[in-house]
């Protein structure tokens, strides 16, 4: 017998589970005055070039056929790339404070812990593989990645995983920390202050961030 509608059981559908990464914790980041404005700016500009890309989309539309129409595809493409910008620009203001710090205070700051705007030499023994690095930094508000070939002196953002771990050490002690790349044993050699030199060729005009593609 042909059974009924009623004869049957809906089977529940089963949807595969969508693993996302965890969005990154809020944090606090100092950064140099002007930074907040360059932020709003850059929002503005990629505000400004969507609304081109879209009049470009429109244009591109009225000109027929849509599945050869390779000028209204690609400005489609570029909206999208926008839009990823904004979207990743406005989920790092909202999930961050921001304090600016004027870098003319780290020429006197005391030195008695390695803090924000010092210049520090770190040497890292892996423990793995028991190699010895020994590096010389400015610990800098976040962003900055120049070096400077005269001193031999990098940047190193305080936001990294290395100062993340070296902040409030004092010169001579012996971490075991972790970092990225394992456990490692991490000594602060030396802290002093930068020279006003050494920070006019260590910092650079501010740029805004820049974001991964899955950000």
């Amino acid at each position: 017998k042909a059974g009924t509608r009623s004869d049957y059981t809906a089977m529940p559908i089963r949807r595969k589970p969508i693993l996302r990464p965890a969005p990154p914790p809020p944090r606090t980041i100092y950064v140099r005055p002007g930074y907040n404005r360059v932020l709003a700016e850059e929002f503005e500009a990629l505000k400004h070039k969507r609304v081109g890309l879209v009049a470009d989309k429109v244009e591109a539309h009225s000109q027929g056929d849509l599945r050869e129409n390779f000028g209204f595809k690609a400005a489609k493409e570029a909206i999208r790339a926008v839009d990823r910008k904004m979207t990743a620009l406005d989920r790092f203001v909202a999930r961050n404070t921001f304090i600016e710090v004027d870098p003319a205070t780290w020429l006197t700051k005391p030195t008695q812990t390695l803090q924000l705007g010092h210049v520090a030499t770190l040497e890292k023994r892996d423990v793995a593989t028991k190699r010895k690095h020994r590096f010389t930094f400015l610990i800098t508000t976040h962003g900055e990645t120049a070096s400077d070939p005269e001193s031999g002196i990098e940047c190193l953002p305080h936001t990294s995983p290395l100062a993340a771990v070296a902040l409030g050490l004092q010169a001579g002690a012996e971490t075991r920390v972790t970092l990225p790349a394992g456990e490692a044993l991490l000594t602060v050699v030396s802290i002093r202050n930068p020279t006003q030199a050494e920070l006019d060729r260590l910092l650079m005009p501010i740029k805004p961030p820049e974001f991964d593609e899955d950000e």
